[in-house]
């Protein structure tokens, strides 16, 4: 069996395993990862909703608080009670994981919501209804409907010398209102920063799982990895299932306390459950995983990469957790279709060809350890050239390191929004980092990518590629100019 993903084979089908299993080629099986992702779709209407929120107290800058979104949802009529709850904090591979857990709950038959964030195109990425984006008709009347409360809640804190709902507290309302109205029968719903004052913490979640943590966003969660996870740790509830991924002994020891203090049940990856094996197979890996309840055998991931088999570990840990309590073990067939649906833009994902394309949203040493770790088994390439771009508040040099012997030319760009870190600031780093002849600058994007390309088809090595990693949004920017361009063929 080919060890790679072969991005030149259009058939449904590339390969057959001696024992008579299918493998579906490309990133996400006989599904098009670009299905996720509602490029140019979004209408006035959707922009004039998007404006609203924007105009907000910004995302990265959330207030520590969980008292102005409990008085919202309240005025609402709690609709965040309405259903179970599976909540996903971590530093790295929290959406991934959130997204597998929800294919995964969605093949049991179950209507499910998903919220994650940031998004790479449209907004309405970071809501999703039973494995769609929710409809452009359904984002807008909801938030119509809930505008009045918004606006009650957002006076009482004025009254009260607090600041108004934030951006992220009041998508929040939005997206609890919106899974309520659909209805589902589950939510699963990833943290948008750090966990206990985090706006999603008004859920009642019946299952928390923490993804591996790390240090980032320091300035808002602190400098060091055991603040950090006592931070996320308060997403745990009374009595509920805590479903943990291998974790350094410091961030562990948060969350074994936070969970005897709840008196929940604490599952964590390595003597909970584990990945058994991985296989690289066309389209993405063969990964055998022992779970809380069961043992899975050569399960299809339609994603790259060995930490992607291990978030895809939490993801059926979390479901066993959430139907039947971690006591049996899942259907094989159901859990098989639930992880060959999963997907996850902008996560080692190939979007063009000749050169070779692939993006990932990267954007901390830990992340860039892990893509460098994974793109030479998922795209073997003798010459990389990486397009990166990063945000002034991320750890530049470390990102840099983890890449220096992955990338061979660094195209050093920066991405969209008034938190990029400067072209020319970064390629100092760069330059400190992996030498001047290694390193090309251009802050334009939309030039960076082309001038990728072109050192890729100059490039000796037949099967050069580009990598673009360093920023979510400039993942999705890049996302969406290689769509505009299939548009316009």
């Amino acid at each position: 069996m080919s060890d790679s993903y072969d991005s030149n084979d259009s058939d449904e089908f590339g390969e057959t395993t001696p024992d008579g299993i299918e493998i579906p080629v490309g990133p996400a099986g006989d599904t098009d990862p670009g299905d996720a992702v509602p490029y140019g779709g979004d209408d006035d209407e959707v922009r004039r909703v998007e404006a609203a929120l924007y105009a907000r107290i910004g995302e990265q800058s959330p207030e520590h608080r969980l008292t102005a979104t409990r008085r919202a949802v309240e005025l609402l009529g709690d609709p965040h009670l309405a259903y179970p709850v599976i909540h996903v904090t971590g530093t790295n591979g929290k959406t991934s994981t959130a997204r597998m857990t929800e294919s995964i709950v969605r093949a049991h038959g179950l209507r499910t919501g998903l919220m994650t964030s940031p998004h790479l195109v449209s907004i309405r990425e970071r809501i999703v209804i039973d494995g769609q984006p929710i409809a452009p008709d359904r984002f807008v009347e909801n938030w119509d409907d809930i505008t009045p409360i918004l606006a009650m809640t957002d006076q009482e804190l004025t009254d009260k010398g607090e600041l108004p709902l934030t951006f992220f507290e009041a998508l929040t309302v939005l997206a609890l209102a919106c899974f309520a109205e659909a209805p589902v029968d589950v939510a699963v719903i990833e943290v948008g920063m750090g966990g206990e004052w985090d706006s999603t913490n008004v859920v009642q979640s019946q299952v928390a799982v923490l993804t591996p943590i790390a240090i980032d966003h320091a300035k808002q969660l602190g400098n060091t990895v055991a603040e950090i996870a006592r931070t996320k740790s308060g997403i745990i509830k009374p009595s509920s299932a805590v479903v943990s991924s291998a974790q350094v002994p410091e961030a562990l020891a948060e969350l074994v306390r936070a969970a005897e203090l709840t008196e929940s049940t604490l599952a964590v990856e390595g003597t909970g459950f584990s990945v058994v094996d991985v296989t690289p197979a066309v389209g993405g890996q063969l990964i055998t995983v022992q779970g809380v309840a069961g043992r899975y055998d050569d399960l299809f991931l339609p994603l790259f990469g060995v930490h992607q088999a291990h978030n895809a570990a939490v993801a059926i840990a979390a479901v066993e957790s959430f139907i039947g309590r971690g006591t049996q073990a899942l259907d094989e067939d159901v859990l098989s279709e639930g992880l060959a649906g999963a997907t996850s833009p902008g996560r080692l994902q190939p979007i063009a060809q000749d050169p070779t394309v692939v993006v990932d949203a990267a954007h901390n040493p830990h992340g860039a350890k892990a893509l460098a770790d994974a793109l030479p088994v998922a795209f073997p390439s003798e010459h990389v050239v990486g397009v990166v771009g990063i945000l002034a508040d991320k750890d530049a040099r470390g990102f840099v390191r983890a890449l220096k012997d992955t990338i061979a030319t660094f195209v050093v760009t920066q991405p969209p929004g008034e938190r990029a870190l400067d072209a020319d600031e970064f390629a100092r780093i760069v330059v400190d980092e992996v030498g001047n002849d290694r390193v090309v600058v251009e802050p334009s994007l939309t030039q960076a990518l082309q001038e990728a390309r072109d050192l890729a088809d100059e490039a000796e090595a037949e099967d050069a590629m580009v990598l673009v990693a360093g920023s979510i949004v400039m993942v999705g920017a890049v996302m969406d100019l290689v769509h505009g361009e299939g548009e316009a063929k």
